[in-house]
């Protein structure tokens, strides 16, 4: 498995609309492997193809705390949410930030799984949540796109405080 680079904010492909996949390929199978290597390095519980600079629709997540759950969706869309919660997020394409995001607390979602089939489930909770976020960023949007304009501008000062500490440390 190889270790891929995480594409981080302001990188324009983070914005960019992730084309379908239309079947299983061997290519992907690795895809699939590298990025839950790279997420579990990182460490994280979800990632999506175009923050390793792939623009298809493909996500990885893995919500356990041993980290043996390992989901893996083609062309994942929730087809049906409800109740609402509000979750502290982050996000490996913007390290350091972290705010409260408000989602549906229950989805039933559906996509192919890394064996080519058609699967739907529901998922609460986290797993929610965490979906949600990763099917957000095929669509080209990141979890601060859901802050008040304040909150949003705020983290994002915050990021560009700390790349900047980073630089020059570096």
């Amino acid at each position: 498995m190889d270790k891929l680079d995480i594409v981080l904010y302001p990188d324009e492909g983070l914005r960019d609309v992730c084309q379908p996949i239309p079947e299983m390929t061997d290519e992907l199978d690795k895809l699939i492997d590298d990025m839950f290597y790279t997420m579990y390095d990182a460490p994280g519980i979800g990632l999506a193809a175009p923050q390793v600079a792939v623009q298809q629709r493909l996500i990885v997540v893995d919500i356990s705390e041993t980290k043996d759950q390992p989901i893996a969706l083609l062309n994942p869309e929730v087809v049906k949410s409800a109740g609402k919660i509000t979750w502290e997020e982050g996000c490996l394409s913007i390290p350091g930030v972290y705010a409260k995001v408000n989602r549906p607390s229950e989805i039933l979602v559906r996509g192919m799984d890394r064996d080519g089939k058609m699967i739907e489930f529901e998922a609460d909770e986290l797993l929610a949540v965490c979906i949600q976020h990763e099917i957000d960023h095929l669509n080209g949007k990141l979890f601060i796109d859901h802050l008040s304009g304040l909150k949003r501008t705020r983290a994002l000062q915050k990021y560009k405080k700390e790349l900047a500490q980073q630089q020059a440390d570096a």
